[in-house]
């Protein structure tokens, strides 16, 4: 990985990881079209760890009232819902590396993730969204956290399921997306925790430090700045637009998967 691959792919993932649309999809898909090999273990971790960053800088108001009161309502909130998302990455590991491993479904899971999002803001019509902190119950969170899990297949949007699961529980549009947001922070630092282990204990870092320092900053700086833009856009923009450009992604892949057959 060179240089400018290492900056273009940091971008994407912070991008990615906060917009409904798919980071590790992305990450695949671009390591793919680079000619790279799937799953450099070492940046994923590392840009990984950057966007925990960006989350956390962004949030930071919120996660220091979470850690000053461990039982508040919303910390437990997190909490339930980061169980379900744990108990699937747990039973499901093996089915979740071998779709990391082969990219087999990479296009249909593109296409899976969009068929969500436009169904959850065509169902959110015809109800009124308006549960938050107060009124939203520990019911709610493991649905979100459920849908999290889920989103550890490749190329299904973690955002985007979380979102979906909010928005189908009732949930404010406002609350959702921090809530989504903060639901990020456990799974992010899981993935960045358990990676590392397996790093160290296969000796996989194979990555110059240079490309892997500019990857976390691009993935750093974009995270945050797609953070902003969400919480931002979140209240009025509808996920169907996300949805039409996961469409237009997912079948150019299943097209060259299937058909032509030049990077997959």
């Amino acid at each position: 990985m060179n240089l400018l691959q290492a900056i273009i792919l940091g971008i994407i993932q912070g991008l990615t990881e906060f917009l409904p649309i798919s980071s590790s999809g992305h990450l695949s898909l671009f390591q793919s079209l680079f000619g790279l090999s799937q799953g450099s273990i070492t940046f994923e971790v590392a840009v990984h760890l950057a966007t925990l960053i960006a989350v956390v800088a962004v949030l930071w108001e919120d996660v220091l009232e979470m850690v000053k009161r461990p039982f508040s309502k919303l910390t437990l909130l997190v909490v339930v819902g980061t169980i379900p998302t744990v108990i699937i990455a747990v039973i499901f590991k093996d089915l979740f590396l071998l779709l990391f491993d082969t990219g087999a479904t990479l296009g249909i899971e593109f296409i899976i993730s969009g068929l969500i999002l436009l169904y959850v803001e065509e169902k959110n019509k015809e109800k009124k969204n308006d549960k938050k902190l107060e009124t939203m119950n520990y019911v709610d969170a493991c649905v979100i956290g459920v849908a999290q899990g889920i989103a550890i297949m490749p190329a299904i949007s973690r955002s985007g399921l979380t979102l979906a699961g909010a928005l189908f529980r009732g949930l404010n549009r406002e609350f959702a997306i921090k809530f989504s947001f903060l639901m990020s922070i456990p799974a992010i630092l899981g993935s960045v925790v358990l990676e590392g282990l397996d790093m160290v204990e296969y000796g996989r870092i194979r990555i110059d430090l240079v490309p892997l320092l500019a990857g976390m900053l691009a993935a750093g700086i974009s995270g945050y700045f797609a953070i902003k833009i969400m919480l931002k856009i979140f209240t009025k923009a509808s996920l169907k637009y996300f949805s039409y450009y996961v469409f237009v992604v997912g079948g150019l892949i299943i097209v060259d998967q299937y058909f032509t057959r030049i990077f997959f």
